[in-house]
């Protein structure tokens, strides 16, 4: 093969391998995600799941923490993620054996603007409804709260005023709290 050829050969082989056919783009833009669950594989034949957006929750399993997801139609802002929680385990969920700590609990979130950190405010608990799982119960809101993105730790108020609450190894914090701090109650993925 002569020089001029080989340089040709060369320079197409080039070209062909770095212009895939798409241009490059100077701004992010959206990517839509395969429409399956998670834990499927892409040859399963499995029925398609409902809703565009997976939404994870933080429920028990044999009194330990662990993660499930949902689909839904569209992102939660935090309070209905947090209400979803609330709401407990769908019938599916209980048939895998998923339970919860909160149930009857009434919670409000918010997310000062500009922080990362979200603020729950709790309820006062009526009377005969204490719980010998209430460090799941934290575990639970702060888990799924931080799996989000904008949510980096979780704060606790009773009637405005800080709450101090369990963190996995029994001792108490009125600050912020990170799945983290449960790190010795979460279970087996």
């Amino acid at each position: 093969m002569s020089a001029g050829r080989w340089i040709a050969a060369v320079t197409t082989a080039f070209v062909a391998l770095t212009a895939c056919g798409v241009p490059a783009q100077e701004e992010a833009h959206p990517v839509t995600l395969p429409r399956r669950p998670l834990n499927v594989g892409a040859t399963s034949a499995a029925a398609p799941p409902v809703g565009e957006v997976a939404l994870v929750l933080c429920l028990i399993h044999d009194n330990r923490l662990t993660q499930t997801v949902r689909r839904i139609d569209a992102p939660p802002d935090p309070q209905r993620h947090l209400d979803q929680l609330v709401t407990g385990p769908t019938a599916s969920e209980q048939a895998q054996g998923l339970s919860t700590a909160l149930a009857t609990t009434a919670l409000t979130v918010r997310i000062p603007e500009g922080e990362t950190t979200a603020v729950v405010e709790v309820s006062e608990a009526g009377e005969g409804t204490a719980r010998s799982d209430e460090v799941l119960a934290y575990g639970q809101i702060v888990c799924t709260l931080t799996s989000r993105a904008d949510i980096g730790a979780v704060a606790f108020l009773r009637g405005g005023q800080p709450l101090q609450v369990p963190r996995g190894d029994g001792t108490l914090a009125s600050g912020p709290l990170r799945a983290a701090d449960y790190r010795t109650l979460i279970g087996p993925a």
